[in-house]
């Protein structure tokens, strides 16, 4: 089993959860992040005043898939998030030792 983590810009988070969907993805966690990467942020205007915005707005969605999805899970995210632009994000994916359902006590992949 795998964590797939994926930041992505904000406005990309329906077409991501849509493609997910598509390939039978039952489940997935969104957190709204700030950060930056290459871009660095950039300035913007308010009320006349320059000033700089280090930290940009991100999403980080969080899948747990079975290893045999991996490959499809990945190809969607990066497909669905493309703009071609700086700032597209990344995916991380880490190795998950046990998956527990609360609610019913399965465990591993039939927990996902």
């Amino acid at each position: 089993m795998k964590l797939v983590t994926a930041i992505i810009k904000p406005f990309k988070l329906d077409d991501a959860r849509e493609a997910l969907s598509e390939i039978g993805v039952q489940g997935l966690t969104v957190t709204e992040v700030k950060g930056f990467g290459r871009q660095k942020g950039h300035t913007e205007l308010y009320r006349g005043a320059e000033y700089v915005v280090d930290f940009l707005p991100k999403s980080k969605l969080e899948v747990a898939v079975s290893d045999d999805k991996l490959d499809e899970v990945i190809e969607a995210i990066a497909k669905a998030t493309n703009t071609g632009k700086i700032g597209d994000g990344k995916i991380f994916v880490t190795e998950l030792i046990n998956v527990i359902r609360i609610r019913t006590g399965e465990t591993g992949t039939d927990a996902i």
